[in-house]
This record gives structure tokens, C-alpha cells and sequence, in this order.
């Protein structure tokens, strides 16, 4: 899921590399350094999500949290140094959605985006392509009127390939989409996947290896 980020951080580097990870996973990044700044940009911008440290100078991030939850329901991940519960019950209090405390990993927090985006998204009743119906609400898998037993992880990979069916994904993007039901996931666990989904679907000619890239859902 390509979104528009807004990233609130006044330390030039960590921005830089949080920028560098989010655009990797195929997102467009907006970068402020203070906290008045990012309350700006989102009335300018309407980003989808917010990735907001804390201690800012001109309006610390709590008080921007407090502000923007005034106006909308923007999704906040949150960054701070302190880590006491204390402030973690006062950073969601105030309406973060997630909070992580420094120093983290830059693949976490770029794993922290990607949940919170699916989380916000609208889910649709039904992705359908040809005869494959993939619905991501009752977490049901039909073809034609074939239930099709699927596990969370193989649910998962199916349901990126359905909500844009005809594009090539690589298997690392596959794999980003396996975060959280694999704790120990490889590209090796993106093949299994698909192996078994051929299997169970009997119908060779849906999901299509592109040699050399990696895998796409045949657009009906």
C-alpha cells in the first residue's frame, strides 16, 4: 500500500534515513523539522499518515498531537526517547495510534507504517478477479463457489497479488506483506506460499510466475 508520509523530526540524519526506508517500500515522504511546520504541511498536504517525534522545537509533538486530533483522524506513529510508561500512556492518550520508542529500528518503523495503513484503510466487501473471490473482512478465500482453505501468511500474499491484479510484485515486496504472521520469514517463504496457493486453487494459469522477477495474479 503507496501512501503519503509526513515525517516530523528535527534530527536531520534519523529524518533522512526514516525517509529512505519509507520511500523503499514505495511511499512518497515529506519531510518537516518542527512541530508547527507539520501541522502546516497536513493542512497544505493531507498526508495519509503522520510519523511525529516528540521533542521539536516551536511545538513539541504532544501538542501536535493535541491539535490535530481537534481537526481529524490521521494516523500517528509516534517517537519519542522517553521510554517510561508514563509517557506512553500520555502519547496515546492524547491519540497516537502507535508509539516507538528511540533508538529503534529503521525496519520497524517502516513495519509500524505499513500496519497502520492497512488498519485505516477502507476495506472493501470483496476483491474479484475472473473467479477468485478474495474477501479481506470475513478473511475468505472462494473460486467460483469452492471455498479455499488458505493459512494467514498464504491468506496474506494472495490478498496484495488480487488488490492489483496484473502487476509483478518482487518477493521482497511479497515478504514485506508476510510481516507479523512469520516471525522468520525469507524470499524461500514467499515461494512456499505461492507453491501451496497453486495447489489449493488448481488453476494453474491464475498466479503467474514473471522468471527473474517474481510473481503476479492473472488479470481476469
Amino acid at each position: 500500500m503507496c501512501a503519503h508520509v509526513l515525517v516530523a523530526e528535527d534530527d536531520a540524519k534519523q529524518a533522512e534515513l526514516v525517509r529512505r526506508y519509507l520511500e523503499h517500500d514505495g511511499h512518497s515522504v515529506t519531510v518537516v523539522g518542527d512541530g508547527r511546520s507539520a501541522l502546516e504541511q497536513w493542512r497544505r498536504g493531507g498526508p495519509d499518515l503522520l510519523v511525529l517525534d516528540v521533542m521539536m522545537p516551536r511545538m513539541d509533538g504532544l501538542d501536535v498531537c493535541r491539535a490535530l486530533r481537534r481537526e481529524s483522524d490521521l494516523p500517528v506513529l509516534m517517537l519519542t526517547a522517553r521510554a517510561t510508561e508514563d509517557d506512553l500512556l500520555l502519547g496515546l492518550g492524547l491519540g497516537a495510534d502507535d508509539y516507538l520508542t528511540k533508538p529503534y529500528s529503521p525496519r520497524e518503523l517502516a513495519a509500524r507504517v505499513r500496519t497502520l495503513l492497512r488498519r485505516s484503510a477502507p476495506r472493501p466487501s470483496a476483491l474479484r478477479v475472473g473467479a477468485l473471490r478474495v474477501d479481506p473482512v470475513r478473511h475468505e478465500v472462494f473460486l467460483g463457489d469452492r471455498p479455499v482453505d488458505c493459512t494467514p501468511g498464504e491468506f496474506q500474499l494472495l490478498e496484495a497479488l488480487a488488490e492489483e491484479p496484473g502487476r509483478v510484485f518482487t518477493r521482497a515486496q511479497l515478504l514485506r506483506r508476510l510481516h507479523g504472521f512469520d516471525r522468520y520469514v525469507t524470499v524461500r517463504t514467499v515461494d512456499v506460499h505461492v507453491m501451496n496457493l497453486r495447489k489449493k486453487l488448481r488453476e494453474p494459469d491464475l498466479l503467474v510466475t514473471v522468471y527473474g522477477v517474481g510473481y503476479k495474479l492473472a488479470a481476469a
